[in-house]
């Protein structure tokens, strides 16, 4: 399963045991989602999952050189303390005294999902892999990133066809998950594709090996 936070929670694509499209599915939860399919070998979250007592995750600089010149695409991730702030200004503050660096409000606009997405894995379901899905998407075009943006035509067109390539053709009607922008639903299908690749022991992580949270978890984007 492949899931991608939206306006009104989270919206997941699922797949079968081939890789082709199984289902959608949309919830305010993502623990909701995640109870509704136990029989998931893994979960791909678009989603930082694993933060690091100091400095920045080399995952993300290695996924913003992976996507270039679209670097924007990636945003660093800063230290667990930013996160446990409780508003904007404290975690800026805490940001730029930890990294020497302040913390963008479209940033901090994702603290709640990011919170949830790892309390999640944190407590217990390690089926959860992070993954990024421009990271996905280039490596679906041989290490190309795809040039267009996701909110537009030409780019939601190409992205269609790279995971139509691989055998993941999405319907015209996804039920309640249709309800979801686009390129939320191409997100979490991409994320899938990185799902099934990791059960099927072929993916790749950056790094690799992946950095470890204190507790021992995996810190790594994974395509």
């Amino acid at each position: 399963m492949g899931v991608d936070a939206c306006r009104t929670g989270w919206v997941a694509v699922t797949l079968d045991e081939e890789g082709r499209f199984a289902g959608a599915d949309t919830d305010e939860a993502l623990s909701e989602l995640l109870g509704r399919v136990p029989d998931a070998a893994v979960v791909a979250v678009d989603m930082p999952l694993g933060l690091l007592a100091e400095g920045w995750r080399a995952a993300d600089a290695l996924a913003a050189a992976l996507v270039a010149p679209h670097r924007s695409r990636v945003f660093s991730v800063p230290p667990r303390e930013v996160w446990e702030a409780g508003d904007y200004d404290e975690a800026n503050e805490v940001c730029r005294r930890v990294v020497k660096k302040g913390l963008s409000r479209q940033s901090w606009g994702l603290a709640a999902k990011l919170r949830e997405a790892n309390a999640c894995r944190d407590g217990g379901d390690h089926r959860l892999y992070e993954v990024h899905p421009e990271v996905s998407f280039a490596a679906l075009e041989e290490g190309r990133p795809v040039p267009w943006s996701k909110k537009s035509w030409n780019g939601q067109a190409v992205r269609r066809r790279l995971l139509a390539d691989q055998g993941i053709v999405l319907p015209d009607d996804l039920g309640v998950a249709g309800r979801v922008p686009p390129d939320d639903v191409l997100d979490a299908a991409a994320a899938a594709w990185s799902a099934r690749r990791i059960a099927l022991r072929a993916a790749r992580s950056l790094p690799d090996p992946p950095e470890t949270t204190a507790t021992g978890l995996p810190v790594a984007i994974w395509y």
